[in-house]
């Protein structure tokens, strides 16, 4: 057995009942590198010690979620977080994507309730009626 994976071994052993890195963790961890590179650019000390301590306290969070034995709480935690904050903006960017992938339709939003509706490109001035509220929206495809 090689060296390499010893230390494989050893680590899965001591991971073993532990939460480990999920989608909180990582968001955390991430969040703490993009906050030092801004605190890197910035010219004011004041502000580079608030960024280089909210990030060192974000980075100590984020560990202890994944050495934690309690699997029960970090993952109702995890899911709270999946709920409220990664499925949202994940869903958010896929449609941005896909609406700009799509060249044979307009899109258009309704003011009053948010509905996103399709319309087919090439129609000229249309008028749309929302199909949740009802309301108005005039534009050009």
């Amino acid at each position: 057995m090689g060296f390499f994976q010893k230390i494989g071994n050893a680590l899965s052993r001591f991971m073993y009942g532990r939460n480990g890195a999920d989608q909180l963790s990582l968001t955390m961890v991430w969040t703490a590198l993009l906050l030092d590179i801004v605190g890197a650019f910035t010219k004011s000390d004041l502000v580079n010690g608030i960024t280089g301590l909210v990030s060192g306290v974000l980075l100590l969070l984020a560990l202890l979620r994944i050495f934690s034995r309690n699997l029960q709480k970090r993952r109702a935690e995890n899911a709270k977080f999946l709920e409220k904050v990664w499925w949202p903006v994940k869903r958010k960017f896929s449609q941005a994507r896909q609406q700009s992938k799509d060249k044979e339709h307009k899109y258009f939003t309704c003011p009053n309730c948010a509905a996103v509706c399709r319309v087919p490109r090439g129609k000229g001035k249309v008028v749309i009626t929302c199909p949740r509220c009802r309301t108005q929206i005039h534009g050009k495809t």
